[in-house]
């Protein structure tokens, strides 16, 4: 293993992309050693053509199907916590975070199989800027309380991202500029060209039954980098993202598709409301726009992934809501009610507010939405998620929130 980036690509059939990828950091002198590359697949595919791909391109990586998954929990104690990372779903992500939690690694970076990077951008030197950004950026919020990250040519476009609230439309949004201190930024979001990343019901309204969108992306819809104001929300895509090590207590995606509730396709949606709430409360920055890649997504039945997400809709009108009002307990297990702007004043680490939001969660009584079981299911899940962490390279001064009292 070398490098202190891990690239996580979670991929069936597309991962010759990452030639691409590799193409343009060479192009742009970007230092192929500070790369380390895990494709996470399945047991059916060939994986040791992938292995021979990235011994082809000079590049460290490793290649995890099922089978050396579970291997891996074993070889390191930690069997009881395979379940925190679902079978056969996009949001087996998880598994590279607890590999980069396990790993020697500063930087993560997510690419999806099915995009390329624009030849316009370093995409690897961008990500790392951005990480590094200071001074003045765009700040953009809006009186619903959530940013679009399409909105610089909404006006022509009329488009919403995956995972955007239906109540949170039709926004007044307002913009200016804020001041970003060096080490403020911790996860750097490249948006995306050609096809946007809509859900099925906007697919439908705007598309065809293949899951394409008619209306396309291009670079002249970002015009400018930005950040979502404090107390904003904004919806995180996988497909294009690096991020700070120090980020992952946080960072959980979701277990999706394997529930029994069937919900699906919002693992990387709820896991950036949760990042952008611990963000809100530690005073850091979630940067948006370039670099950007260009997203080809393959054909596939918009009708499969409405009734993956349909299960999940209404829940995901109310989970930044049930965020929004957790109060974050400090490592000494304390809390009180304090004012949302002074609520970083005693919170002191991702793992602390995680802790708050997976109690919120688990402990809440959500019978008034559909599929409101699913809320707690998914508060459980974040606390073995922290526990598999605490198990693998431990979680500094951490305090595990209490369980609310049997009435």
């Amino acid at each position: 293993m070398s490098g202190d980036i891990c690239v996580i690509v979670p991929t069936i059939r597309e991962y010759e992309c990452m030639r691409a990828y590799f193409d343009n950091a060479r192009k742009y002198g970007f230092d192929l050693d500070r790369l380390h590359v895990l494709l996470v697949t399945e047991d059916f595919c060939d994986t040791e053509a992938m292995r021979s791909m990235l011994a082809d391109e000079g590049v460290s990586g490793e290649v995890f199907d099922g089978s050396r998954r579970e291997q891996w929990y074993g070889d390191r104690g930690v069997s009881e916590y395979a379940h925190v990372v679902p079978a056969a779903s996009h949001a087996e992500t998880s598994f590279g975070l607890l590999y980069m939690w396990d790993g020697d690694f500063d930087y993560g970076l997510f690419i999806d199989d099915d995009t390329l990077p624009h030849e316009d951008y370093d995409f690897f030197g961008a990500h790392m800027a951005n990480l590094a950004f200071e001074g003045e950026v765009e700040s953009v919020a809006s009186d619903e309380n959530w940013v679009n990250v399409l909105y610089q040519n909404f006006d022509e476009h009329g488009l919403y991202p995956r995972g955007y609230p239906y109540s949170a439309m039709d926004e007044t949004v307002e913009t200016g500029t804020v001041g970003v201190a060096r080490g403020e930024v911790v996860a750097s979001q490249g948006l995306w060209t050609n096809v946007p990343d809509l859900d099925a019901v906007r697919i439908l309204m705007d598309g065809d039954l293949q899951g394409q969108a008619r209306t396309r992306t291009g670079a002249e819809d970002y015009a400018e980098d930005f950040v979502a104001e404090c107390g904003n929300y904004l919806t995180v895509c996988s497909m294009n993202l690096a991020f700070r090590r120090e980020v992952i207590p946080a960072f959980y995606q979701c277990p999706m598709d394997e529930n029994p509730w069937d919900v699906g396709r919002f693992d990387d949606i709820w896991s950036g409301v949760f990042l952008k709430r611990a963000c809100d409360v530690l005073g850091k920055r979630i940067y948006n726009g370039a670099p950007l890649c260009e997203h080809n997504k393959a054909p596939r039945s918009t009708f499969d992934d409405l009734n993956n997400e349909v299960p999940g809709l209404e829940l995901n009108e109310h989970l930044w809501r049930v965020v929004d009002g957790v109060e974050p307990r400090s490592t000494d297990g304390s809390s009180g009610q304090r004012p949302r702007d002074d609520a970083g004043a005693e919170a002191d680490s991702y793992a602390a507010v995680f802790d708050a939001m997976a109690a919120a969660l688990a402990d809440g009584d959500w019978d008034e939405y559909a599929n409101g079981e699913f809320f707690n299911y998914v508060g459980e899940y974040m606390g073995d998620w922290l526990d598999c962490l605490d198990a693998l390279d431990g979680l500094d001064g951490r305090s595990r929130a209490p369980a609310a009292a049997d009435d």
